[in-house]
Parts: C-alpha cells; sequence; structure tokens
C-alpha cells in the first residue's frame, strides 16, 4: 500500500472513529465543529509552506469542563481528526480549548492539544542527494510522530445552537516531544459549531 493511501487510510479511520463519537445519545459531548482549513500554509513557518497539498476537514468534540480544571481555569477537553483529502499529513488527538467571551455575540478561543500524525517525520534519502532535494520539495519533515497543537480561533453566535468559527493553527513538536527537524505546519479556515442543549 503506497504511503498516500496508508494516509488516506489512517485519516477516514479517525474521522471515523471522531464521527461516531458524535451521536444524539453520547452522554457529555457539548459541542461538535466541522470545517475546512487550508492546509501548510504561511502564517507561523512560512519555510516549508505550500510543500504539501490540501485542504482539510476537521471535525472537533468539545466535553463539558470537569471541576478538577477549575484550577486551570476551565478549559474544555476535546477530541479532534483532521483529515487530508489531498492524501498528505493528516492527523488526530486531545486537547484544552479555553473560551474567552467579548460581549454577546462574540468569543475567542485558545487551544493546546497533544496529536499523532501520518505525515513525513524524516528524509528517507542522503541529505544532499538530488533524492532528497525532491523529497523536500514536496513534504514536510515534522521530526516526531507525535506533536503539539496550538490554535486560536475567533466565533460569532448564530441564531439557535449554531456558531461561525474563523481558526488558525500550528502543529510541531517545539523541539519538547522530539529533536532535530521541526519544520511543523499551519493552517487556517472556516468551521461551524453546533453545541448540544442550546
Amino acid at each position: 500500500m503506497s504511503k498516500s493511501a496508508t494516509g488516506q487510510l489512517v485519516g477516514w479511520a479517525a474521522f471515523g472513529a471522531v464521527a461516531a463519537l458524535a451521536t444524539p445519545a453520547q452522554a457529555g459531548v457539548d459541542a461538535v465543529h466541522v470545517g475546512v482549513l487550508a492546509h501548510n500554509i504561511c502564517i507561523q513557518n512560512c519555510d516549508s509552506a505550500g510543500r504539501e497539498d490540501g485542504p482539510v476537514v476537521e471535525v472537533q468534540l468539545d466535553f463539558g469542563s470537569p471541576e478538577l480544571l477549575n484550577i486551570l481555569l476551565s478549559p474544555k477537553p476535546y477530541l479532534i481528526a483532521s483529515i487530508n483529502v489531498a492524501g498528505d499529513t493528516s492527523y488526530a488527538g486531545a486537547g484544552l480549548d479555553w473560551d474567552w467571551r467579548l460581549g454577546q455575540d462574540w468569543s475567542v478561543q485558545t487551544g493546546l492539544g497533544y496529536i499523532i500524525h501520518d505525515g513525513e517525520t524524516e528524509l528517507p534519502y542522503p541529505s544532499g542527494t538530488p533524492e532528497a532535494a525532491a523529497f523536500t520539495e514536496e513534504h514536510v519533515l515534522l521530526g516526531s510522530r507525535d506533536l503539539w497543537r496550538l490554535a486560536l480561533g475567533v466565533t460569532r453566535d448564530l441564531p439557535g445552537p449554531w456558531a461561525a468559527e474563523f481558526e488558525v493553527l500550528h502543529v510541531s513538536h517545539g523541539q519538547i516531544l522530539g529533536s532535530g527537524r521541526n519544520q511543523g505546519l499551519d493552517q487556517a479556515g472556516l468551521r461551524l459549531k453546533y453545541a448540544f442543549g442550546e
């Protein structure tokens, strides 16, 4: 099985696992976010921008903040899957989102997550060879199979349980989860949010 086919299989499996949790009977799910984001764009890390194609489809489930997280200003735990429709880097993971209200209809979100991805981590060819140069033209070298996911979003409440969101995010190991190569990926796009019980 090719790398692209394997990546798509992993991505769709992660998507299915997260989507399966989003049934109306699922206790504890506060909200579902679904969106489309541009992939591998220039926000924080412009040196490797444009090497991978996109877009990505993102699905996120939010859960109620347990009392033990009050000391951290009550972030909401989440599960997330990001599926690259072009067969490049997809990922799934979990994290915490903080929501800061700005008036009646607007809010800002900050998030920190931990993800596992199916993208490239290192060069499969000796550095300096023509094969290595060609490979780096089409792949981001993430350096570690697990990465941090840092997100920032702005949300506008819509009528009923709906909201529209703009999200930007960066994934990399930050020289904490790994060492060496740390090119990272930036993404940005729009999502719709459906809040249960509203």
